[in-house]
């Protein structure tokens, strides 16, 4: 993945030089438009909505809807003198817990790699960082948007996340919940449901099942094939009356899935218990009969 950015951190007075990379991507198949009639990629043009005439690239200009009703029109050249003290800059204005950040702040992932000679302040920042269980705040602008992020270790490298500015997180608009309440029992079934339902989590242990059958169904249609079996859909559930219903049968069912292995382990050992009566059985009846000659 290429650098999409390059300049230093500015870590007090140290400077690491360093460059981004996108640390994410996305694994969505990419379609696209056709004409079901014959196969043509379908195209968009980018037309004058005054004169109804495709208007070419380099006669597109940025420009913003005015609250005077004017249309301002904005030349490249306007925009790249406009000032950003962090247009080359990741900027350390702060040092917090992680705790501290709510994730709905985070936006976009990038790779900060170190650049040449940049070896052993790159290693003492992200050190420090792992050390202190602290991440630093910065500032930075990429494609001419400065932006807060977060610059955290992970492995041996340093990651910068994007984030929002409060004005651009909406306040929660939850209505419904005003006359609701939760019962102790109810609180306490849930959270015999939560530990039930506890492990570590294994990111490797989820997979984007639409995704596969997607290009499943591709390369079989591809290939001149038949598509795929469509997969049988789940039986729907027994209707539930109560909230207090749905979370005992839930616990009911996670516990159940458990006991099979305790069940089998049980008849086992009932099993070798059994053997060793009948074989002790077996030879006192041997030792009589020798007795007995």
């Amino acid at each position: 993945m290429p650098a999409i950015w390059t300049g230093v951190i500015a870590f007090g007075l140290v400077s690491i030089p360093v460059s981004l990379r996108s640390a994410t991507t996305n694994h969505d198949v990419s379609m696209h438009q056709y004409h079901a009639a014959d196969g043509g990629r379908i195209r968009y043009q980018k037309v004058c909505e005054l004169d109804d005439e495709v208007v070419p690239p380099g006669d597109i200009v940025k420009g913003v809807d005015h609250e005077s009703g004017e249309v301002v029109l904005l030349e490249e050249d306007e925009l790249e003198d406009l000032p950003v003290s962090s247009s080359k800059t990741i900027e350390v204005v702060q040092f917090v817990s992680s705790d501290q950040i709510d994730p709905i702040h985070y936006e976009r992932s990038y790779y900060a790699d170190p650049g040449k000679a940049a070896g052993k302040p790159y290693v003492l920042l992200r050190e420090a960082l792992e050390e202190s269980g602290k991440i630093a705040i910065v500032k930075v602008a990429l494609r001419r948007r400065e932006s807060l992020a977060a610059l955290r270790p992970r492995d041996d490298a340093l990651v910068l996340h994007t984030m929002l500015w409060p004005d651009e997180i909406r306040a929660p608009e939850v209505g419904g919940i005003e006359k609701s309440e939760a019962r102790k029992q109810e609180l306490e079934m849930a959270a015999t449901l939560i530990d039930a339902m506890t492990g570590d989590f294994d990111p490797e242990d989820y997979s984007d099942d639409y995704q596969e059958a997607l290009r499943a169904l591709i390369d079989a249609k591809a290939r001149g094939g038949k598509r795929p079996a469509k997969s049988k859909a789940e039986t729907p559930k027994a209707k539930v009356i109560s909230l207090m219903d749905a979370l005992q049968k839930s616990v009911e069912a996670k516990e159940t899935g458990r006991r099979p292995a305790k069940k089998t382990a049980k008849k086992a050992a009932k099993k070798s218990t059994a053997r060793k009566t009948t074989a002790k059985k077996t030879a006192k009846a041997a030792a009589r009969k020798r007795k007995s000659a």
